[in-house]
Order: C-alpha cells, then sequence, then structure tokens
C-alpha cells in the first residue's frame, strides 16, 4: 500500500518515538490533534485530514485513552531512512 510522502514524515517522527495528542469537545469528537516529536517540539504541517487518513489506514492507534502512537502496521508502512533510530 503506497502512502503519501506527507504520510510517510508523520510516520517517521512516530516511528522516532513521537505522538499524537488529541483535543477533544464535550460529546467526545475529535476536534483538533498534534504531532509532537521525541523532543516534544510541534510538527507543524500536521491537520486533521492527514490524521484522519493515518487513523483510517491503521497506522496509528490509542491504547488506553492516551496519546495516538504508530502502530505494527504504520512501522511495517514506513519506509527504511538513514535518520531513523
Amino acid at each position: 500500500m503506497d502512502i503519501t510522502r506527507a504520510e510517510q514524515r508523520i510516520l517517521h517522527l512516530l516511528a522516532q518515538g513521537g505522538w499524537i495528542d488529541v483535543e477533544k469537545d464535550e460529546k467526545g469528537r475529535i476536534e483538533s490533534a498534534h504531532c509532537h516529536t521525541r523532543d516534544n517540539w510541534r510538527y507543524a504541517a500536521f491537520d486533521m485530514k492527514l490524521f484522519r487518513r493515518l487513523r483510517r489506514r491503521g497506522a496509528i492507534a490509542s491504547r488506553n485513552g492516551g496519546p495516538y502512537r504508530i502502530t505494527r502496521h504504520g512501522l511495517a508502512l514506513v519506509r527504511a531512512r538513514p535518520d531513523n533510530r
């Protein structure tokens, strides 16, 4: 399954230890999401459209109400890069 360049960038950040925080409204629906690197820097080129695509593909998931992190399927989707640790 091919993924876009933007999805690839986010998955690389998550594979290196990043996470995605979400903000919910009173009804429990997600209204905004923010991607953070492992150094707690906020990635600016992340939007709800990209978040929905990654979640629909099964590349990210939240466990026990925590932040969204990369899944095993997401790790399989991400291509190797020299700067991955």
